[in-house]
């Protein structure tokens, strides 16, 4: 899955700007109204402002040049970064919201005008809803026929997912709020509009876990996808001069950016020259095929099977 630096930058700055916005309505209705719900989703709304930032931060980070102590580029940064919004999203977030809930709960205090809350619930959906439709449009771009689960969990490119799970869990989340805020008005009991500030931390909680977990693999260097690996097997085994494939190892230096090492068992009858042509050509020919192949290394090296009885008799 690959999505341009232009297309990602455009989906973070989508959700920047309509958080911030929101993110201020939210606050005003919080303390207008004393709703512990629309408390917690101002605090949302903020950590998913400080989020997107980082996220721009990384992917500024991202595009700097190799130099002589990353000699493959800094395209780890954004792995980093969004590992950094998924801790975030989990301490300030998450924490804040539940102990919100928890503290109304201990002390409840009756919400007023609820109005208010219900005219900023419904302009932030229309917000975080045209946020989140950008950022779904983009991710789907890539995902193929995959279905949305397996395209988070394959999926390169933390700067997408990682808005579209987080205005998910906004829209997921004023539906709580509202839920909470209307049960507390209708029946009286502002136990409800705590309840829904302490549901609303367990929503972010989930998303920075899935978040952590997606980005941890490709943190300490995850391989390419199944597909781009046999390509590049198909690619290797199709060269004449080669008698095995030994093994091909991949690791994502950045979502467009693989690292790819083979080890191959060359013919016997086949001269250094006939050699130094088939690495450039396959070189060649896998980068053509694969774009986000950036680095090929193939290593001559002769084949020993791991199981000896394979060796035969």
């Amino acid at each position: 899955m690959s999505n341009t630096v232009e297309s990602r930058k455009k989906v973070v700055y989508a959700a920047l700007i309509g958080n911030c916005f929101v993110g201020v309505t939210k606050f005003i209705a919080a303390l207008t109204t004393a709703s512990s719900a629309m408390l917690s989703e101002a605090i949302h709304s903020v950590v998913d402002t400080g989020d997107q930032l980082l996220i721009l931060y990384g992917l500024r980070r991202a595009k700097m040049p190799a130099d002589e102590r990353f000699p493959f580029g800094h395209g780890k940064e954004i792995y980093f970064w969004s590992f950094v919004v998924a801790i975030q999203i989990f301490g300030v977030g998450a924490g804040l919201s539940i102990y919100q809930g928890i503290h109304r709960l201990a002390a409840p205090r009756p919400i007023l005008n609820p109005t208010v809350n219900y005219v900023v619930i419904i302009l932030s959906m229309v917000l975080e809803g045209a946020s989140w439709f950008i950022s779904l449009r983009e991710f789907s771009k890539g995902k193929g026929k995959r279905d949305y689960i397996e395209a988070v969990h394959r999926s390169k490119d933390p700067s997408i997912f990682a808005v579209l799970l987080e205005d998910s869990a906004a829209l997921l989340g004023l539906v709580i709020a509202f839920g909470g805020i209307y049960l507390s008005h209708a029946t009286g009991n502002p136990r409800f509009d705590a309840s829904a500030s302490i549901i609303i931390g367990f929503i972010l909680a989930a998303t920075a876990t899935l978040l952590a977990y997606e980005t941890k693999g490709l943190l300490i260097g995850e391989g390419a996808n199944r597909e781009v690996v046999k390509g590049i097997r198909d690619i290797t085994d199709s060269c004449e001069e080669i008698q095995h494939v030994n093994e091909i190892l991949t690791m994502h230096m950045g979502p467009d950016f693989i690292l790819v090492n083979i080890s191959v068992d060359f013919t016997d009858p086949a001269s250094a020259n006939e050699i130094e042509k088939a690495v450039v050509g396959l070189d060649r020919k896998i980068r053509q095929a694969y774009p986000q192949v950036k680095r090929v290394f193939i290593e001559a090296e002769a084949w020993r099977p791991r199981d000896e009885s394979q060796l035969g008799g």
